[in-house]
């Protein structure tokens, strides 16, 4: 028997949320625009075709001018990566619950 290791999902300790926020990230050696598509307390996907290396650090700025900084946990190659959030603020924390309880009360009112 081989030990598999868990899938993203299973690793999960946080409820995500599907948003669709349009961001700006910065890494190593490039800026460039995505969509974050997923996202919880603990970490976003964003949707870009732009490469990152696992572990990069990166600059999270969201269109409402949140700013966070992430660690790269995995890519998938065209079509974007899994963002970890690093030691977000008190402040940062409460705007990101913020943003996860808003889409929350918009997926219940358009069941």
């Amino acid at each position: 028997m081989s030990l598999k290791e868990p899938s993203p999902a299973e690793r999960r300790r946080a409820e995500r949320v599907r948003v669709n926020i349009k961001v700006r990230w910065e890494g190593v050696l490039e800026q460039k625009e995505g969509t974050l598509v997923d996202l919880s307390i603990n970490g976003c996907f964003i949707l870009t075709a732009h490469l990152v290396q696992t572990g990069e650090l990166i600059r999270l700025e969201m269109e409402n001018s949140l700013v966070v900084w992430g660690e790269v946990i995995y890519q998938i190659e065209e079509m974007g990566f899994a963002l970890r959030f690093n030691a977000a603020t008190g402040e940062e924390a409460q705007q990101i619950a913020r943003l996860i309880q808003e889409q929350k009360k918009r997926d219940q009112a358009g069941k």
